[in-house]
C-alpha cells in the first residue's frame, strides 16, 4: 500500500561540537562613593593589568545605587518640614581574560585610595 517515496527516510543529524576549554576570568568590581577617586583607581587597576600584558575588558559602568533618606528637621512638631538626603554608589566593572600569576600578584599589592571597595572573583 505504501510506495517507497512515501516511507520516511532517517535524517541524519549533526553532532555538537564539543565546548571550548573554559576560559578563566578574574572579575574586579569597584565601588566607590565619588566617581573621579573611582574612575582613578580602574585607571590604576587597568595600568597594572596591561603592564603585564594582560587582556582586559572594561570597564564597564553599573548602574548607580542610590539611596534616598528622609529625616523630620524638627523632633517633635512640623512633621510637614522634611529635609532629604542621597547617598550614590558608583560601580564599574573589569574583566581580566586568562591572568598569569605576576597579574593576579600585581593587583594584590595594589595600593588604592580609601573609599574604594573591591570584589575579586575567578569566574
Amino acid at each position: 500500500m505504501a510506495t517507497e517515496e512515501t516511507k520516511k527516510t532517517p535524517v541524519k543529524r549533526a553532532r555538537k561540537a564539543a565546548a571550548p576549554a573554559t576560559v578563566q576570568r578574574l572579575r574586579i568590581k569597584v565601588r566607590a562613593y565619588e566617581h573621579k577617586v573611582l574612575d582613578a583607581s580602574v585607571r590604576q587597576i587597568m595600568d597594572t593589568a596591561l603592564r603585564y600584558d594582560a587582556k582586559i575588558a572594561g570597564p564597564i559602568p553599573l548602574p548607580t545605587e542610590i539611596k534616598k533618606y528622609t529625616v523630620n528637621r524638627s523632633t517633635f512638631v512640623y512633621k510637614d518640614a522634611r529635609e532629604q538626603f542621597e547617598m550614590r554608589i558608583h560601580k564599574r566593572l573589569i574583566d581580566i581574560i586568562d591572568p598569569s600569576p605576576k597579574v593576579i600578584e600585581a593587583l594584590t599589592n595594589l595600593s588604592l585610595p580609601s573609599g574604594v571597595t573591591i570584589d575579586v572573583k575567578m569566574v
